[in-house]
Formats: C-alpha cells, structure tokens, sequence
C-alpha cells in the first residue's frame, strides 16, 4: 500500500493537465499511486490521459462536476494519506517528500498543507496577509474566506470517514465547504514552505463562472449549522450564525441592484429563519 493517493479531477484542461500530471509524476518521493479522474471531458483531455495509463489510474465518469470528481479519486483510492492537484496547478519535485516528513514527526495530525506560489495572468503575485497559510485552529476565520488550498493539503482518509466527502450538490465553494466541517473539529498543520504552484487569471475557473460566490458559503454554513449546531461551541455557533447573517445581507443587495423580486423575497425568508436560529438548508442559493 502506498503511503499518498494523489487525486488529480480534469474537465476540459487539455492544455493544462498535462503540466499538472507531470508535476506529480516528477516527485522525488515515489511512495505514491496518481488517480486522475476525468469528469466527462469534450475537448483532447481524454486522448492526452491516454497517454499516462502506464503511470496513472485514469477513471472517467459522466460530467458531474469536481465534488463528484474528487469523490471518484477518492472511492478508488488506498492509501492512508489522500492528496489533490488542481489541474490547472502543479507541485514542487519535493512536495510529497516535505509531506512524509511532516508526517513522521506529527503523528497526531490529521491534516496539513504546505504554501502557494501564486501566478495570476502569468506573473507572480504575493497573497494579501489575510490569505497567508499557518497552523492552528482556525474555523472562526475559515468563516470568511478559505484558508485551505486543495492543491496544497493532504488529508488523512478518516477525515472523510468523520465529516464526510466532498458535496456533490454544490457547483462551487466546494472545498470551503469541506473545510468548515474540518476545521470545527481538526487541528490543521502547515509545513512553511512554498511548493504548490496555484494558477489563476485563465477561462475555466469555477470562481469566474458564477454570480454571487457567497450564495454558496451561506449554503454552507448554514448546513454546517442544520448538521452541528447542537453540538458545537456556543462561540463557533453564534459566529457561524453571524457569518450567515452579514453573507446573506450582501447578497440581498446584490439582488436588489438586479431587480430580482422573488429572489430578495426567498433571501429575505432566509435571514429570518437564520435569525431565530432555524436553519432550513436553502437549496435556492445553488440555483443560477
């Protein structure tokens, strides 16, 4: 059994996947099994994976977006440790090897990542302090914005087996998601080096395609609060709330300026059942 199941998703990225797969392949630690899984590509993307099956599970599977995608990996994998590559991203040659070394010396910590390298529209820009990666308990500020990249982390598998797989309903804000079930409950590690290269300013990001990301966030919280609010802190709940509350706030504005009636009217059943701290999970903000 390998020590990393490494999990790429691919729609669409035949210009891209192949510098992502290759980033992976050119690790100097090789304790690993690479699952790419295609999610129903058009374009080349199929006929360029063909070209890794010697060194990869290749697993293709009906369009369904990268949740469904990252949960194929997942299911198909076997090692204790699960790692993701974006595949528009790439790795550092030593990035896994930093991970098993991290590993080995915190046993008792079930998740980590390393630090990004940030290319927008081909140069290198440094993360605001408010994006910095560090270690700790973080779930109040994961609030607000994701302070986990699913190109950097690596996870043990009982993660997944204790707060669940990626949600298959949501279009994006999928690993936002993710890490607000983590992080209420897991100490997150950090291994302070910059070996995950994210790529941002190209067609095709999930952050371009949709109106009004924090409609996706409040779904969140909001089921975060549906799932646990019996059984987290007071201090986690009353912020989760507060969170949902101020998110919810903009996007009724945001609906306002586009003269969206019934929209304002299901935003505004929202924010009054939140305030009385009922918490109906609003299918409606996934909708476009």
């Amino acid at each position: 059994m390998p020590l990393f199941s490494v999990i790429i998703p691919v729609y669409n990225r035949a210009a891209l996947a192949r510098r992502a797969v290759e980033s992976v392949l050119a690790q100097t630690f090789r304790d690993f099994e690479l699952i790419i899984v295609d999610d129903g590509s058009t374009d080349e993307t199929p006929a360029l994976l063909e070209e890794y099956r010697s060194r990869a599970a290749v697993i293709r599977i009906p369009h369904r977006g990268v949740s469904a995608a990252r949960n194929a990996g997942i299911r198909a994998s076997n090692a204790p440790w699960l790692a993701f590559l974006d595949s528009d991203d790439e790795w550092l040659p030593s990035k896994l090897g930093r991970h098993a070394d991290y590993i080995a010396a915190h046993t008792g910590v079930a998740i980590h990542q390393t630090r990004d390298i940030w290319i927008r529209d081909g140069r290198r820009v440094n993360p605001g302090k408010k994006h910095r990666k560090r270690e700790g308990r973080f779930f109040i500020e994961s609030l607000e914005r994701c302070l986990i990249s699913p190109s950097a982390v690596v996870m043990a598998r009982r993660l997944f087996e204790e707060h669940g797989m990626f949600d298959e309903a949501m279009p994006a804000c999928e690993d936002y998601d993710l890490w607000l079930r983590v992080t209420e409950r897991e100490w997150v590690g950090l291994v302070p080096e910059s070996l995950t290269v994210r790529y941002a300013g190209h067609d095709g990001q999930l952050s371009t395609r949709y109106w009004g990301m924090d409609r996706f966030r409040v779904y969140a919280i909001v089921k975060l609060l549906r799932e646990r609010g019996m059984t987290m802190s007071d201090y986690y709940r009353a912020a989760a709330i507060e969170t949902a509350l101020e998110k919810l706030g903009i996007i009724l504005l945001g609906a306002v300026k586009r003269n969206k009636a019934e929209l304002c009217r299901r935003i505004d059943e929202c924010l009054s059942r939140v305030s009385a701290g009922v918490f109906e999970l609003p299918s409606f903000l996934l909708e476009d």
